[in-house]
């Protein structure tokens, strides 16, 4: 997905509902404006799930830290996906996606200090634990800050609660 056509996308929010791209954007900066003396992170992960289709949840969370946070998510279904190592690397494409649309937006509007981080389904143990140099070479690479679990609660936790 290009990032004209991500700038098109909805997603869900259990605030706002079913609201654009654009206006999940306007709620971030909102967010931020409401408190900014506070620190922020911009966090954004990617999950799946396997099953007669595979659906891959990316979530963009704001968090204030110490302060709570909102959180966006969207789905997209795709054909059935057994081999778990491309499901990673479709995961960590999409966080980088929009990581990048996120980036390049808060950069034209004056808020290009906000640190983004990818957040990966992805540790030293289990089934991924030899993917992890390679997706961490793959973000890092791209100018963002990679965390893998146990740490990674916008994939763990955020984008894993949605996709069934």
């Amino acid at each position: 997905m290009e990032a004209d056509s991500l700038k098109k996308a909805f997603f869900n929010s259990p605030t706002y509902g079913s609201i654009s791209f654009q206006q999940v954007f306007q709620k971030i900066i909102e967010f931020v404006k409401e408190q900014p003396e506070k620190n922020y992170s911009l966090i954004v992960g990617s999950d799946s799930f396997p099953g007669e289709e595979t659906v891959f949840v990316t979530a963009i969370i704001i968090h204030r830290k110490g302060a709570g946070g909102r959180y966006f998510y969207r789905k997209i279904r795709h054909e059935k996906m057994d081999n778990l190592k491309l499901r990673i690397f479709t995961e960590a494409s999409l966080s980088l996606e929009v990581a990048e649309t996120l980036k390049k937006m808060l950069s034209e509007n004056g808020f290009s200090r906000l640190p983004v981080e990818i957040h990966l389904d992805i540790g030293k143990n289990g089934a991924t634990r030899t993917l992890v140099k390679e997706v961490i070479k793959m973000i890092v690479g791209s100018g963002y800050i990679a965390v893998t679990k146990p740490d990674s609660f916008g994939a763990t936790k955020v984008a894993d609660r949605h996709t069934n």
